[in-house]
């Protein structure tokens, strides 16, 4: 995720805490928490291209991901116990190769192995061609659909709710 953590020290913790505890742990807070966290269980993937670490999806239970609970956008759809990939992260020379759509078959593989029956992604689904990659970090809607994802919600127009069953 480079230095920084990926986005602005981020470190895959965004959903895993509140607003205000996630502000206050950007940088190195968030890289330990993720070590931490790492040290315990998987929190996701990695992908390497020619033994070079180049991707990374985050993936594992909602219920390790409690900030979604409280969003208007990202709130559950119904009971049912899914996974939920929330982030990836894409070196800049290893993009458009279609890593994203190896990481998240890959992923929804090991969820699968892992007990998993559903798997849920929130991509951006942009109104335009041109989007800022940098602000795409939950995917984008056309690699979820490229890899068999169903929408079942969209309660913000760029923002909808996939589901694939495993």
């Amino acid at each position: 995720m480079g230095p920084k953590g990926g986005a602005e020290g981020c470190w895959c913790m965004l959903w895993r805490h509140s607003a205000k505890a996630h502000r206050q742990m950007q940088g190195d807070a968030n890289r330990q928490a993720m070590e931490a966290l790492v040290a315990e269980r998987p929190t996701g993937l990695l992908a390497y291209r020619d033994g070079v670490p180049s991707g990374w999806i985050s993936i594992a239970p909602r219920g390790e991901f409690p900030r979604m609970d409280g969003s208007r956008i990202l709130k559950p759809v119904d009971e049912a116990e899914v996974w939920s990939v929330t982030c990836f992260f894409i070196a800049k020379a290893a993009r458009r190769a279609g890593l994203p759509e190896a990481l998240l078959t890959v992923a929804c593989d090991w969820a699968a192995s892992e007990g998993a029956r559903i798997v849920e992604g929130y991509p951006i689904d942009p109104l335009s061609a041109r989007y800022t990659n940098a602000f795409a970090w939950t995917g984008y809607k056309t690699v979820f659909d490229r890899c068999g994802f169903e929408e079942v919600a969209r309660r913000s127009e760029k923002r909808p709710l996939m589901r694939r069953s495993l």
